[in-house]
């Protein structure tokens, strides 16, 4: 039984909604009361075009926000934004791309909603190759695994992101001062070792999983939003002022509007920060730009705030592999344990990317190989391609495969590179001091 069939017929999906499928039939479908037609799409418990909008944007903004700098020294103040932009422009249309073949699967086959797997399996579906027909559902399978191993590495980040600022706050606060136009270095005094602070954090990410509703977990999403919005604006007023110079939608149809509208925002706030905090920073820009802020109270009192926004984003991160994993352990339950499981399993999770966090010595280039693997096949590659394989069929211009093809060498390009780099460093690391910061793993 495929995770497809567990997830439509044998589990009530708590981690979206708390309806059953009998209590939200979908409109249109010819057979209504089937479980099969589970209405995701336009329920009651949907989430609305803000909620989306805040999803969104806590979704592209995090952790590797911060180190853009660093990436646009490394680049050039010239071909770090304009590769940035051109990235996002892409990143963008590929979005794009994935949901307009999943509006076309929905019309097609009379299904109220497909998710990313499921759309890459009917795509392989409609291929004109028969061997890809008949492998179709191994492309659920593939996204499946891309998505698990990208989010789960996203959230072991967190966890050592938050170890590291605390612990930086902390051993600092003694010499931190009222003074904030000096940026001298403080000794700091030595407290418990950062794994003990990820232990410390355990526990409360355990619970804060435990929020299974994705509309609940909005509220949290806008928590994240405004800390880290705070944040920004103080790191952004400080180097400005010393410059030497649409699935769970009640309205899917605004999605597209959404997604470009959140995107604009975010590549927007990627370019200006990058360049600027490159522009006031220079040769000295640090993996985080908030590790060359002064050392007062109102610059450390950023740290705390981008942290608790990151806090609050982990539930977000992790809520792409509970809804992959989860069903399939529930479904094999008698349904009086099915809450229990469901809760034991997002623990275990939970627990496991702590465990992770702890034990590799070097996080930040594992999360760059994950990144460099998974991230590019999901934004880059496999859109395209599935455009290809859902449309070509029905006709498609040569310059909209060419342009598909060009988009996926791209991300193959990426691919490879970013592996090779990732492992070469693993295997033969380089004498040059390490940073130990969690953003490092995003530059």
């Amino acid at each position: 039984m495929s995770t497809q069939r567990l997830r439509n017929e044998d589990y009530h999906d708590y981690s979206s909604t708390d309806v059953s499928p009998e209590e939200s039939p979908s409109e249109g479908l010819s057979n209504p009361s089937s479980p099969g037609s589970y209405q995701r799409f336009g329920e009651s418990n949907s989430t609305t075009w803000f909620q989306t909008l805040i999803h969104l944007l806590k979704g592209n903004i995090g952790t590797g926000l911060l180190g853009l700098p660093l990436a646009v020294k490394n680049a050039g103040i010239l071909m770090g934004p304009l590769s940035l932009l051109v990235i996002g422009i892409v990143a963008v249309h590929c979005m794009g791309i994935l949901v307009k073949c999943a509006h076309h699967f929905c019309h097609r086959l009379n299904k109220s909603f497909v998710d990313y797997g499921d759309t890459v399996m009917y795509g392989l579906e409609s291929s004109p190759c028969s061997c890809l027909r008949n492998h179709a559902h191994w492309g659920r399978h593939i996204v499946d695994f891309f998505l698990i191993v990208t989010q789960l590495g996203f959230c072991c980040v967190y966890f050592v992101f938050l170890a590291d600022n605390f612990k930086q706050v902390i051993e600092a606060a003694n010499g931190t001062t009222n003074n904030c136009h000096s940026n001298e270095t403080v000794i700091a005094n030595p407290t418990m070792d950062s794994r003990l602070y990820m232990l410390s954090f355990l526990p409360f990410l355990v619970l804060l999983v435990f929020v299974r509703n994705l509309r609940a977990l909005s509220i949290f999403s806008l928590l994240a939003n405004i800390s880290m919005l705070v944040s920004l604006v103080m790191i952004f007023q400080f180097i400005v002022q010393v410059l030497p110079l649409e699935n769970k939608m009640k309205d899917p149809q605004k999605f597209p509007l959404i997604l470009y509208v959140g995107m604009v925002i975010v590549t927007a706030l990627y370019i200006s920060l990058g360049c600027l905090g490159y522009l006031q920073f220079g040769s000295s820009i640090k993996g985080s730009v908030t590790l060359n802020l002064p050392n007062c109270w109102l610059y450390q009192s950023v740290k705390l705030l981008y942290s608790i926004g990151i806090f609050f984003t982990y539930a977000l991160q992790f809520y792409v592999p509970a809804e992959i994993i989860i069903p399939f352990f529930v479904s094999r339950v008698p349904e009086h344990c099915e809450l229990v499981v469901d809760l034991f399993v997002r623990t275990v999770l939970v627990c496991l990317t702590c465990i992770l966090a702890i034990l590799v010595p070097r996080l930040d280039l594992v999360i760059s190989l994950v990144g460099s693997v998974s991230s590019s096949a999901l934004a880059l590659i496999i859109p395209p391609l599935l455009e290809i394989t859902t449309y070509y069929s029905e006709g498609m211009s040569p310059l909209t495969i060419a342009k598909d093809a060009l988009i996926s060498i791209l991300g193959f390009v990426g691919f490879v590179v970013g592996t090779y780099q990732a492992l070469n460093e693993l295997i033969q690391p380089s004498n040059a001091p390490i940073l130990v910061n969690s953003t490092r793993a995003f530059v």
